[in-house]
């Protein structure tokens, strides 16, 4: 018998040459109604800056639009960038969020800007970078206090306060942080928090930042965890690969220094100068899963059997060919719908 696998979808809503933000808003709505539909557990959001071939800039108002048109499938962030924000703003946005959605909303939170130095200065009004992160910790636990049904009482000027993200909070949503260092592994153990490596960034040092969680892990029950990976379906591995360039060619001006621009259509990719050669593509793509329904399957539940995790959360890396509908990402939903299918078989 084959294990089954809980699945989930991470979405930076990317936005392609022919879309406008509008656009990748519909779409993110469609590929959301997809994951339910298909019986996902969760759909999480990113939050980048300033990036034209990235819409996902506002977790929590996202978060908002896609737990509206969805019933059952939980939705949160992956993540809010936490020193880009006051903790008690983020408190009370996902403590609103918890109250309208209850028992649907997931807060995960990351340390790293999500964003270009000059935008990373315009976010957090030119405070500087070294005293922010440093007091990361202690920002997650206000986070926390503020979101608690009991709310956080604070020292001011000598005087007690209390503190409350809403007023009368039944619970609050579950919290759990994002790395990609050994850094948040420890952390995330130390504060007894579910934890989540982004093994879809290159794949590496995933072994390690899990050992380093489950083994320091303080919390009560047992350390949770899953995996991230970027994963693309099609009839044939040649129309996946295919499908593969734009994200591809987003990657590779990425790790460049290239400036980004929107998503290309497959058409366009094909036809682009490329800033790097196959063999560093080849390294760019390494951890990705790309191939026939079937065999991408099978290669993400041997990951999790290798680390030992009873769920994944898919970043669908399909591009669009141009003829396709603005409002839709085809090949996205696809790849979600029959990995799920697939993945969630007993």
């Amino acid at each position: 018998m084959t294990t089954p696998l809980a699945v989930s979808v991470l979405d930076l809503l990317p936005v392609r040459t022919n879309q406008s933000s509008a656009d990748a808003f519909a779409a993110a709505r469609s590929l959301a109604r997809v994951a339910e539909d298909a019986g996902c557990t969760r759909y999480w959001v990113a939050e980048h800056h300033n990036t034209e071939s990235v819409a996902s800039t506002n977790p929590p108002v996202l978060i908002a639009m896609l737990a509206g048109v969805t019933e059952r499938i939980r939705v949160g962030s992956g993540g809010v960038m936490l020193p880009n924000h006051a903790p008690l703003v983020v408190a009370e946005q996902f403590a609103a969020l918890q109250a309208a959605y209850p028992d649907r909303i997931d807060l995960g939170i990351g340390r790293a800007p999500g964003t270009d130095p000059v935008t990373t200065w315009a976010l957090r009004n030119g405070a500087g970078d070294e005293e922010i992160v440093r007091n990361f910790p202690h920002y997650v636990q206000q986070v926390m206090a503020y979101m608690s049904p009991e709310g956080a009482r604070v020292q001011v000027a000598g005087r007690t306060f209390d503190i409350r993200a809403t007023p009368r909070a039944a619970e609050a949503p579950p919290v759990w942080l994002l790395g990609s260092s050994d850094y948040s592994a420890r952390l995330a153990a130390q504060l007894g928090l579910p934890y989540v490596f982004a093994h879809h960034f290159s794949g590496h040092g995933t072994e390690e930042a899990l050992r380093l969680y489950r083994e320091g892990y303080a919390g009560e029950g047992k350390p949770r965890t899953f995996l991230t990976v970027n994963a693309i379906v099609a009839d044939t591995e040649e129309e996946a690969r295919e499908l593969s360039l734009p994200f591809q060619y987003q990657m590779a001006c990425l790790r460049t220094g290239k400036p980004l621009v929107s998503m290309l259509t497959v058409e366009e990719a094909r036809v682009t100068e490329w800033p790097l050669s196959d063999t560093g593509l080849a390294q760019l793509t390494a951890s990705w899963f790309v191939g026939t329904p079937d065999r991408v399957a099978e290669g993400i539940r041997s990951l999790a059997r290798e680390h030992d995790v009873d769920e994944v959360m898919i970043q669908p890396v399909a591009g669009a060919y141009a003829s396709e509908p603005a409002d839709r990402d085809l090949a996205r939903e696809r790849t979600v719908r029959e990995l799920t299918e697939r993945l969630r078989v007993d």
